[in-house]
């Protein structure tokens, strides 16, 4: 099951363009950390781990039901956070 629903990945795109970066340079990964056990109705629970490819920056947002990620990813990549090659 994807974490990152239709809205938010448009609000992704949305930020990098915004910030004048390519969608091709940045890549996504989905972990679904969710307890497929629990009998709780917590919802989805993961993180996106997403790499800006051209410098090899890569950044880690919790997401799923009631996290703020894309708010968190706008603000460090208007920070330079991916510009910085390590």
């Amino acid at each position: 099951m994807r974490l990152i629903e239709q809205d938010e990945r448009k609000d992704f795109l949305a930020s990098l363009q915004r910030n004048g970066m390519a969608e091709g340079d940045f890549d996504l990964v989905e972990t679904d950390t969710t307890d497929p056990k629990s009998d709780e109705n917590f919802g989805l629970q993961g993180y996106v781990t997403i790499t800006r490819l051209s410098t090899q920056v890569a950044k880690e947002y919790p997401i799923g039901d009631e996290c703020d990620w894309l708010q968190h990813f706008s603000k460090d990549l208007e920070a330079g956070v991916f510009d910085k090659q390590e």
